[in-house]
């Protein structure tokens, strides 16, 4: 370790003494560089001048100096000396006086006044200032006058080696495709120096690997790293860690280094065929699994990554080949067997496959190296499980006739138990599928019975479910849907399709269709319908219509002779036998009405009554209509008239055998007499129409009170009361009177007091 620490402070002070015996004569030779003066006597002669005889001579610079240099980094007991000024007006007395002014003036230079020299007060550094400039001048010494203008001059500092190169970027890292060939680039690095690149080789680097050698190796001046060996395997060794320096003074002995590392990791490429784990795998499986269920993994690994690592399975052989199918799990890369087809452990107890795993991405430069692809063998178990009852048939299908009997039976349904238990089978209908009941089966031998008649025309279709269970697991259960089809008997007549009425016009001809009939029967022949119509056997020889039957299954009604009049006969009724062609035979009579009309000359039926044919000719029933309108106006005019005769007739007098009620107003206020001309007026008892117009006075409230009845005592006559009161009016007994209403009752009256 001291040898090496020796080494090191030789290379670093060795240039620097070059650099110093080099550059310290030319700095101390810059002062006597003299510019042009002027003679000593010439100076004098022009002192010795009066003021008007004086020359004016423009005075040059007298500066005897050049461009100063220092060292940086130098430091030592005393003062760096930089450099000295001098004036060749300077005659060697004390007079003269040096300013200095500028960068660091003061406090990085100092010159002293009196001999102009320059020195560097502290340690300088060029990376942190390369130059300074500063302006010089002489003065008088008493008079501190400027003897000369001032002038500028420069301090540049000289670099040194002293800032090793540094990778400002580092650390770094970088890939590379394995199984590389040599001289493949990896990446690049950078180094910077802060030394002066012009001045010297401070700052000329030269690259090299301290650690990473044999795999990798560097460009020396670019610094581009590259694969020094070929075929390096990603499996083998993934990540190199790599060392770089960089060193400045050219690479030589005493130049500064630094160093930096790269991290270079292999990239995969698929260079590696899948491989199986193990050459056979074995698997059992129950024989009752689901289908898509997974009966078990297989794996075959690769040793690359990503992609690369992907494989696809499939079985190549095998005598379950139909049975299994084997998927990829993308997360794992195992292959999944999965069942396609159900088991059957009584036929057939093991499978045997042969699965076969390959690399989906294939890298065509490495195909020589074989085939990227593997095969193992798979044995699959298949192991016994308590299995539901199979039917003999997925669906069944039964027909019965509409008219069968009851408890007759319709079909069979059979089941068996696969296992090789064989456990017995019982029976049984799903009745949410047969809610009115109409089947029953037999527990033990599935046979199907019917409970209920049947009727095609109301259901044609009977959809039940049959349940088989086993007899010593009950929780084993099958079902099966039966279909059952209700076959047609001729159980219904015929009848017309809609109730017809016929129409016969009087003045139509003999062989004239009158109405054309059709028929239905709700049964459903194979051959279809075929219908036979006659007439009743009383009335095959009509005189008045015939029938004929159309090849359409249908029935013309024609009429025998022509004449017809609705005076002799209105209505005919025709009865009408209709046949079916079952067996046996169906039939029902129908009743066709005949209607005789009169019809225009074209044979359009006007009218069927028998009052239109009375009308007068030319009067439509319009006309009529309003004929009988006029003739109830006059009716109801005449009645109302003769009314009003007759209440204009009645007496306004009250019989005598009517009776009075009356609404008693009394008012507690006396009557004015015979000068009251206010009072109530007779006039409104001899006239009641005039009671409505009656206007009360308006200075009195009057008091309305239900006088109660007293015993009435009869009067002769009640045109004696009615003056009796007119005389009570008269002389102010009663001072407003306000008759109501009369109402027959006995023949009684009272005047007590006033009051009536």
């Amino acid at each position: 370790m001291p040898e090496r620490l020796t080494e090191m402070l030789m290379d670093v002070w060795t240039p620097l003494i070059i650099i110093w015996i080099t550059v310290l004569p030319s700095i101390y030779m810059a002062p006597l560089n003299q510019s042009e003066i002027l003679p000593s006597g010439s100076s004098m002669g022009l002192n010795g001048l009066s003021g008007e005889q004086k020359v004016l001579n423009r005075s040059k610079r007298g500066w005897v100096w050049n461009q100063m240099f220092v060292l940086e980094e130098f430091s030592g007991p005393e003062p760096i000396l930089v450099g000295r000024l001098h004036t060749d007006l300077d005659p060697g007395s004390s007079k003269i006086k040096y300013i200095l002014s500028g960068d660091g003036a003061g406090t990085i230079f100092v010159i002293n006044d009196k001999t102009g020299d320059i020195h560097a007060m502290k340690r300088l550094d060029r990376e942190e200032k390369a130059e300074y400039t500063l302006t010089a001048q002489a003065v008088d010494g008493d008079t501190n006058k400027p003897l000369e203008p001032p002038s500028e001059f420069i301090i540049k500092v000289q670099d040194i080696n002293d800032n090793a190169p540094e990778f400002l970027d580092g650390p770094y890292h970088a890939t590379v495709p394995e199984m590389s060939i040599v001289g493949t680039f990896v990446t690049k690095v950078t180094a910077t120096d802060a030394d002066d690149p012009v001045y010297g080789n401070s700052a000329k680097l030269v690259y090299s690997i301290l650690e990473g050698q044999p795999y990798f190796s560097i460009e020396p001046h670019t610094a581009i790293i590259k694969t020094a060996l070929p075929n390096m395997d990603r499996e083998a060794k993934e990540e190199y860690f790599v060392v770089i320096q960089a060193k400045d003074m050219g690479g030589h002995m005493g130049g500064l280094s630094g160093t930096t590392t790269v991290t270079i990791t292999l990239t995969d490429v698929n260079d590696n065929p899948p491989k199986f784990a193990q050459s056979l795998y074995h698997f059992s499986v129950m024989e009752d699994i689901a289908l898509g269920e997974p009966i078990g993994r297989v794996k075959a690994n690769d040793l690359d990554v990503g992609e690369n690592a992907k494989s696809s399975y499939d079985i190549i052989e095998g005598d379950g080949m139909d049975i299994f199918e084997i998927t990829s799990d993308i997360q794992t890369q195992d292959g999944i067997i999965r069942l396609r087809k159900p088991l059957d452990f009584e036929t057939k107890k093991s499978c045997t496959l042969k699965v076969e795993a390959a690399n989906v991405h294939i890298d065509p430069r490495f195909i020589s190296g074989g085939p990227f692809k593997d095969t193992a063998t798979v044995k699959i178990v298949v192991e016994d499980a308590d299995e539901p009852p199979v039917f003999s048939s997925p669906t069944y299908l039964l027909e019965v006739h509409e008219n069968a009997a009851i408890n007759s039976v319709i079909g069979q349904v059979t089941a068996h138990d696969p296992d090789v238990s064989s456990s017995p089978i019982r029976f049984s209908i799903d009745r949410h599928t047969d809610l009115e009941r109409q089947f029953n089966i037999n527990a033990d031998d599935g046979k199907i019975t019917l409970a209920t008649p049947l009727d095609r025309e109301t259901n044609t279709w009977h959809n039940i479910t049959i349940v088989a269970t086993e007899t010593r697991n009950h929780s084993q259960v099958s079902r099966v849907p039966v279909a059952i089809k209700v076959l047609d008997v001729n159980d219904n007549a015929p009848e017309f399709a809609s109730e017809h009425d016929a129409f016969l016009c009087e003045n139509g001809k003999p062989g004239q269709v009158i109405q054309t009939i059709s028929a239905i029967d709700k049964d459903d022949p194979k051959n279809g319908h075929i219908f036979l119509y006659s007439l009743l056997p009383e009335m095959v020889n009509n005189p008045n219509f015939t029938i004929k039957k159309n090849e359409d299954n249908t029935l013309s009604i024609l009429a025998k002779h022509s004449g017809f009049s609705r005076q002799m006969q209105e209505v005919y009724l025709l009865p009408i036998i209709i046949s079916d062609s079952g067996n046996p035979p169906m039939s029902s009579t129908s009743t066709l009405t005949i209607r005789v009309c009169g019809c225009s000359s074209d044979g359009i039926v006007q009218s069927c009554n028998v009052e239109a044919y009375v009308l007068p000719i030319g009067l439509s029933m319009g006309a009529l209509i309003a004929i009988l309108a006029c003739i109830i106006l006059l009716l109801v005019i005449v009645v109302l008239f003769v009314t009003l005769r007759r209440h204009k007739n009645e007496p306004l007098i009250i019989k005598d055998e009517e009776d009075v009620r009356e609404n008693i107003i009394r008012y507690d206020d006396e009557g004015g007499g015979e000068e009251d001309t206010e009072a109530f007026d007779i006039a409104t008892l001899q006239n009641p129409d005039g009671i409505n117009g009656f206007l009360p006075r308006k200075d009195i409230k009057p008091d309305l009170q239900f006088m109660p009845r007293q015993g009435l005592a009869p009067v002769p006559n009640g045109f004696n009361e009615i003056n009796e009161v007119s005389n009570l009016f008269k002389l102010g007994c009663i001072h407003k009177f306000h008759l109501t209403s009369f109402t027959q009752r006995s023949q009684q009256h009272t005047l007590n007091g006033g009051v009536i």
